[in-house]
């Protein structure tokens, strides 16, 4: 379905408890590629090795990621100042505002990006901004637990992920390659 709807970048929303959100953009982001479209994705929070890390060098020069931040906050050990995470988050966003409008890619994805402002990391009006930002035919993908109602009217597109049964719950842990 060729035509004027195709020139208008979206605004996508992946939130909500369960899991799939980054697996959903990141799947966007692949779907992108086969159409040599250009693809940002930074990470705000990830920190660590995930098998996505790898897979996402094999697609190059299309997809670029980029993890940035100090890790999740309060949570698996994590021992820093919540000043070091909202600085390092300031940082992730600079560094997502300057690519987003830098004309280089089609899709850009903010990864957690969501769950930075409900962590109080960043405030509600950045992303606002970014979205009022956001060049016409550009694609943005924001992920993250508790989006907003604000944020969601400005969206085009949201899925809220919500857990119905999660092994977690077993007491079995993250899986190579299904969780990280």
């Amino acid at each position: 379905m060729e035509g004027k709807h195709q020139e208008k970048g979206l605004i996508i929303v992946y939130t909500g408890e369960g899991k799939g959100k980054t697996t959903a953009a990141l799947g966007l982001a692949l779907r992108a590629a086969g159409y040599k479209q250009k693809v940002l994705i930074i990470q705000f929070g990830k920190i660590w090795f995930s098998g996505e890390v790898v897979a996402v060098k094999k697609l190059k020069p299309f997809v670029e990621l980029r993890q940035e931040g100090k890790g999740f906050v309060g949570i698996l050990g994590d021992r820093q100042p919540k000043s070091e995470h909202r600085k390092a988050a300031r940082s992730a966003f600079a560094d997502l505002e300057k690519e987003m409008v830098s004309g280089k890619w089609d899709v850009v994805i903010a990864d957690e990006v969501i769950g930075t402002v409900s962590a109080g990391l960043l405030p509600e009006s950045f992303l606002l901004r970014l979205i009022t930002a956001k060049p016409a035919k550009m694609d943005l993908v924001l992920t993250g637990h508790h989006a907003s109602a604000k944020l969601i009217n400005k969206a085009d597109l949201v899925t809220e992920m919500l857990p119905v049964k999660h092994p977690f719950t077993k007491g079995i842990l993250a899986k190579r390659g299904i969780d990280y």
